[in-house]
């Protein structure tokens, strides 16, 4: 148990989470050095979301709206920290969910599968029992596909990815989402738009924008959403995260 006055409360159950994936055999154990390389960064920035990244969270969400076939993209790191919030996302920006792992094994996507459809979302893409298609130019068990979802959508959002994939599928023509708390990773570097936060915030935060923006019926108004995608520039979004780094 936990107690809430431990200064590292929120970081501690997130690690928490990572080591209960790992255990019940959905998360590689590269996941935990990932998570861990992570959580770094989230203390350099304060453990909370700039006001770049809500920048870019907003963009994330108009090219999302933008789409014609949205995907948001779940790996094993993404699924033990915010499998409802994905889930959340999904149905506010009507977009479809694919499983896409690099250590990829049956009983992972097996588990991973089971997992969602025990929330209600019984429309996971990227399963064993799917038919599936590879991404060209990319040499790696993540170069899988599904027909429906990745293979032909055109704006993906790829929390936690790593950089090969994101590089591969902007070469291939998509609109590639990164969530991402390194500003300098390859990942960073290779996607369309990065919002350099922590999962469990930016991933609710776009619900939340994604919310508001239905409600004000500004979710089909396409001159608004591409003002607002237009006017984004990951290199600027990138130099600005890497600006609020402090070193205490």
């Amino acid at each position: 148990m936990i107690p809430k006055t431990h200064p590292r409360y929120e970081s501690l159950l997130l690690r928490d989470k990572i080591k209960n994936a790992f255990k019940e055999g959905y998360l590689a154990d590269s996941g935990m050095i990932a998570h861990g390389r992570g959580e770094t960064f989230d203390y350099l920035i304060g453990e909370k979301t700039t006001e770049t990244a809500k920048k870019a969270c907003e963009a994330a969400v108009a090219n999302l709206f933008l789409a014609k076939n949205p995907v948001l993209s779940v790996n094993g790191n993404t699924t033990a920290l915010a499998i409802d919030e994905i889930i959340n996302l999904a149905k506010a920006t009507d977009s479809k969910i694919e499983i896409n792992l690099f250590y990829r094994t049956e009983e992972r996507v097996n588990i991973i599968t089971e997992m969602f459809k025990e929330r209600g979302w019984d429309e996971i893409l990227g399963t064993n029992d799917e038919k599936l298609e590879y991404i060209n130019n990319l040499n790696s068990p993540r170069a899988t596909a599904s027909k429906d979802g990745s293979y032909t959508s055109d704006v993906m959002l790829v929390p936690l990815e790593d950089g090969d994939r994101a590089e591969v599928l902007v070469e291939n023509g998509k609109k590639i989402i990164a969530i991402d708390l390194n500003p300098v990773s390859r990942t960073a570097k290779m996607s369309t738009i990065t919002i350099v936060d922590n999962i469990v915030r930016a991933v609710p935060l776009m619900t939340k924008i994604a919310k508001e923006f239905k409600e004000k019926g500004l979710d089909k108004n396409t001159e608004f959403l591409e003002n607002i995608s237009n006017n984004f520039s990951n290199e600027e979004n990138l130099k600005d995260s890497l600006a609020a780094i402090k070193l205490k």
